[in-house]
């Protein structure tokens, strides 16, 4: 009987431990030294913006449409954690002369995944820039830019 009142008491003190708002009071701790629960704290984060393009590291080839405009797309492979607008802009290296641009079909994603097609357009190419029959003349860079939406 004492043993009962013992192990009730012990209860009734870890009742009142848990009701106490994170504090535990025991004049002498359970004979067994098991871990007692005290408080629950919440963990938070904040999470950012994500965006990944999965095949950044392919290249636009431009291919002759008429004797002095080229173009050439890449379907972009975007992966991200919020819905956005993607744009882009060019800048040419020098290599051929001529107006160059660039258009995005699809630029608006939706998490967590899609797809973009970028083009690459050259207008009033200037060939006399290099010898004829050179291979994979870097002449231009396509920039793309995100916006959350």
């Amino acid at each position: 009987m004492l043993r009962q009142g013992w192990v009730m008491l012990c209860i009734l003190a870890l009742l009142a431990g848990a009701v106490s708002g994170g504090e535990l009071r025991f004049r002498y701790w359970p004979s067994n030294y098991v871990p007692q629960e005290v408080a629950d704290i919440p963990v938070l984060m904040d999470v950012g913006y994500w965006v990944h393009i999965v095949n950044q590291d392919e290249v636009i080839k431009l291919r002759q449409v008429s004797i002095h405009r080229y173009e050439g797309c890449l379907d972009l492979d975007v992966r991200c954690n919020f819905n956005l607008r993607l744009s882009c802009s060019i800048a040419a290296t020098g290599a051929i002369d001529g107006k160059y641009s660039c258009s995005l079909d699809g630029p608006d994603i939706d998490a967590p995944r899609g797809i973009a097609t970028l083009c690459a357009q050259l207008n009033n190419a200037e060939l006399g820039g290099q010898p004829g029959g050179t291979m994979d003349v870097h002449v231009a860079t396509v920039t793309i830019r995100v916006v959350p939406r």
